[in-house]
């Protein structure tokens, strides 16, 4: 089974289709651990592809989530998950924030929350 293909969900669309054949993001530098928030509600526009509405779903506010798990949560390499990702920031439908300073990530307990959230993936 590829990872276009999931059990009960149907074939999902090439990743060069999603793409648009595009290999490089024209926008804004996002790196695997950049934090991406939806500034619109998933369903907010029923003519968003469903990749799109279903990143919006899974980064509503106030929780945002890393490229690297949401990544991982639509079974998408890294490459075109940050394409994508160009194209929501570019028409305005998520803002992102670069990750979490060194003086930021020192609270153990942060980092026992992350390692937990990860687990769950």
């Amino acid at each position: 089974m590829t990872a276009q293909q999931q059990p009960g969900r149907g074939r999902r669309a090439r990743l060069y289709a999603l793409t648009d054949g595009r290999t490089t993001a024209p926008g804004a530098a996002l790196t695997m651990d950049t934090l991406i928030t939806a500034r619109v509600a998933a369903d907010a526009d029923g003519s968003l592809p469903t990749e799109w509405q279903a990143i919006l779903g899974m980064c509503q506010p106030p929780n945002g989530r890393a490229v690297a798990e949401i990544a991982a949560r639509m079974h998408m390499r890294l490459t075109p998950m940050v394409l994508l990702l160009s194209e929501l920031a570019e028409r305005g439908l998520i803002q992102h924030r670069p990750p979490l300073q060194a003086n930021e990530t020192s609270n153990v307990h942060l980092l026992m929350k992350i390692r937990d959230n990860l687990a769950r993936i």
